[in-house]
């Protein structure tokens, strides 16, 4: 840290230095303290390509994005079962007592009994359903596959946008910093002037008062880094109770898009990359096979099969009973007409405007990725822009803080010019490392935009 001695006439000029070289002290011990008054052990190291990582493997809503396609891939895996037919083993006992009527219509009292031990083999197939089902369940996996992709991308650019602005927050944070030693100094000194008397006690209130600001931007912007901190580790998924900091502090612009990129050449690259783009059109495609289901479907005749192969035994009571090998076996075709059947014309009309949805969802999907690839496009260009502005803002405020401390006279209005001049350096500063930040994250959205993140 470095501090200019003014010229305040004194004649003890050893004085004043001792004074100096006592507030750099003091400053430079509060200002090992100020940062996070936490215990090293309590504070995590980050870095950006570790928060990437670890976004793609702690963050829950990817972790729910795969639930969901393991659950697409297990609706597929039941609708391929619908083809296979189902085996039922087991015994069936029947058991009759008084009345029966018999093949030739006379009603005769009987008692009997019998039991057929075996296994059944049966097959209710829906040919059109099941095919159909199928193919949309397809489908569904393929949507839910590129789900996960855009829920992953999402992560990532939360993660790159958590870990700039955690950046941002420690680079307010030693500004501020800063600027408490620049007021502290100067308030050291005005005081050291009124003390010598030639100063006036109003000049060193406002240096007091403005010390004081700094002061509490400096709590406020600790404040503010912490919170950043359990934002980003709840994106993260990590424990918000442990304090992260970025391990590479100095925010400085980075080149993820190269500058003679054109806009309709990156609107192109989205519609072949985008992930919202291609999970819209897969449900579309599950949308039509549906509608061809319900169209088509009824028309192919549900085949129903059944073998049974076993025993049976039984007889009448008081006689013996006699048991011996038996099979049954049954085969055919139907159709359904009706609800759920041929001319079922709610439901044909149901999945058409299920797919008219799909179609016109894929359309706004569309719509949205354009506006936002302009949004991130044009906000990439400003800020690139303004960081050149910001950057020649900042080294104004620098010389003009500089020649300010560099005057021989003391009187009110050069107290208050620098002030000024602290002030407008502060912002400056704060300025330029927001207008960095805010450019890389703007590169990262860029890139989200166009689907290659």
């Amino acid at each position: 840290m470095k501090f200019t001695i003014y010229d305040l006439r004194f004649t003890n000029f050893a004085v004043v230095l001792t004074h100096v070289f006592l507030v750099y002290l003091t400053l430079g011990a509060s200002a090992q303290t100020s940062f996070t008054n936490l215990d090293s052990k309590d504070v995590y190291p980050i870095d950006l390509p570790t928060a990437l990582q670890l976004a793609g493997a702690q963050n829950l809503d990817i972790k729910i994005a795969r639930e969901k396609l393991a659950e697409a891939r297990a609706d597929h895996e039941s609708a391929v079962a619908q083809f296979f037919p189902w085996i039922s083993p087991g015994i069936t006992y029947r058991r009759h007592d008084n009345l029966i009527q018999d093949v030739g219509g006379n009603i005769i009292e009987v008692h009997k009994q019998s039991y057929a031990p075996g296994g059944t083999i049966g097959a209710q197939l829906d040919i059109g359903d099941a095919i159909y089902k199928s193919l949309a369940a397809k489908q569904l996996i393929s949507a839910a596959d590129h789900a996960l992709e855009s829920q992953r991308q999402d992560s990532t650019l939360a993660a790159a946008h958590g870990y700039f602005d955690l950046t941002l927050a420690q680079a307010a944070v030693d500004v501020a910093r800063e600027a408490v030693g620049i007021s502290a100094d100067y308030e050291k000194q005005i005081q050291n002037a009124v003390e010598a008397g030639i100063a006036y006690k109003g000049d060193q209130l406002r240096a007091k008062v403005q010390l004081e600001r700094n002061q509490l931007a400096l709590r406020q912007a600790a404040e503010h880094q912490r919170i950043v901190a359990a934002r980003l580790a709840q994106t993260l998924h990590l424990d918000p109770v442990v304090a992260m900091i970025a391990r590479d502090a100095d925010l400085v612009p980075l080149t993820l898009i190269q500058t003679n990129a054109a806009l309709d050449s990156l609107v192109q690259q989205t519609f072949a990359s985008r992930p919202e783009l291609k999970q819209s059109q897969s449900l579309v495609t599950a949308a039509r096979e549906t509608k061809n289901g319900a169209v088509y479907g009824p028309m192919i005749p549900a085949l129903g099969a059944q073998a049974f192969a076993g025993g049976l035994g039984g007889g009448k009571d008081g006689s013996p009973d006699k048991f011996g090998e038996q099979e049954d076996y049954f085969v055919g075709l139907s159709w359904r007409i009706g609800p759920g059947g041929l001319f079922d014309f709610g439901r044909i009309h149901s999945s058409d405007s299920r797919l008219k949805v799909a179609q016109i969802t894929v359309d706004k999907v569309r719509d949205d990725i354009i506006r936002q690839v302009v949004e991130a496009f044009t906000r990439w260009q400003s800020l690139s822009d303004q960081i050149g502005t910001a950057k020649r803002g900042l080294i104004a405020a620098e010389e003009g803080l500089r020649l300010t401390r560099a005057r021989k006279e003391f009187a009110v209005g050069i107290v208050l010019e620098n002030i000024q001049a602290e002030q407008d350096l502060t912002r400056a500063r704060l300025d330029y490392f927001k207008t960095v930040a805010e450019f890389n994250k703007a590169q990262y959205a860029l890139n989200k935009a166009i689907g290659k993140l």
